[in-house]
């Protein structure tokens, strides 16, 4: 991680930040570091002491993982400009259940956990907007759960591509089929198999180190409904920041 220069661009966007009220912006514009993120960096890892908050921009996306014996990953949530990562409701640094490690370099605005705690503790409503998307990155997690234990492969292939998609503003996914058959927990060949029917029913096109998604509509419908529950969620308990189909950030990854 390399901190931005003025030669950066300047757009990088947080749906989460803009969300703040200009008074609760205010207290945390000061401590905000706007970096690059580069695929595979780390952002902590069990056990590490969460010191520093991460509010992924554009198309930038960071993966929760889980490691489980004899060394696979699993992961249990996606976070991208919808979000941030690290310490949002913690009352100070904790250490870390889960890996952090992003998955789409981009841009990202950062600050010390301490700083995010001072202003927490002189607002009200900044509590409350994070506590709120707590409850929306809760809401992910748990749906992830149910829909592992319910749900094909084929289902969840789909939902998965549908919130990278959302998350990236783009069709274009830049994802490899063994990061993909990762992040869902299952071995290569059987994505393969998967992704063979999305090519020949005309869902998706696969190029090296890419997946274009072609049809949305059909997509959606070959998902299960654990897609369409997540961004309801998000609607209710914080309108306006699950990011929308017409905002593309995909030339900033």
């Amino acid at each position: 991680m390399t901190p931005s220069t003025a030669s950066q661009r300047q757009s990088a966007r947080n749906n989460l930040l803009d969300a703040l009220q200009p008074a609760d912006r205010a207290l945390l514009a000061p401590h905000l570091e706007k970096v690059m993120l580069s695929k595979g960096d780390v952002l902590f890892a069990p056990g590490d002491e969460v010191t520093i908050v991460h509010f992924p921009c554009n198309a930038t996306i960071a993966s929760l993982l889980i490691a489980m014996s004899p060394g696979d990953m699993v992961e249990t949530a996606s976070i991208g400009r919808e979000g941030a990562v690290g310490g949002i409701v913690s009352q100070g640094a904790l250490p870390a259940y889960t890996q952090a490690v992003v998955q789409i370099g981009g841009p990202t605005y950062r600050m010390a956990l301490a700083s995010l705690q001072e202003a927490k503790a002189r607002s009200l409503t900044l509590r409350n907007l994070f506590a709120r998307y707590a409850d929306c990155l809760l809401s992910q997690v748990l749906q992830s759960v149910a829909c592992n234990a319910l749900h094909p492969i084929d289902q969840r292939c789909a939902r998965w591509l549908l919130s990278m998609r959302d998350r990236i503003g783009a069709n274009n996914l830049p994802l490899t089929q063994e990061t993909l058959a990762q992040m869902l927990g299952i071995q290569r060949t059987y994505l393969s198999k998967v992704f063979g029917r999305f090519k020949c029913e005309g869902l998706v096109k696969t190029t090296r180190g890419r997946v274009e998604l072609i049809d949305i509509d059909r997509l959606e419908g070959a998902s299960c409904e654990c897609y369409g529950q997540v961004k309801h969620h998000f609607e209710r308990v914080l309108k306006g920041v699950y990011p929308e189909d017409d905002l593309s950030f995909s030339d900033t990854a």
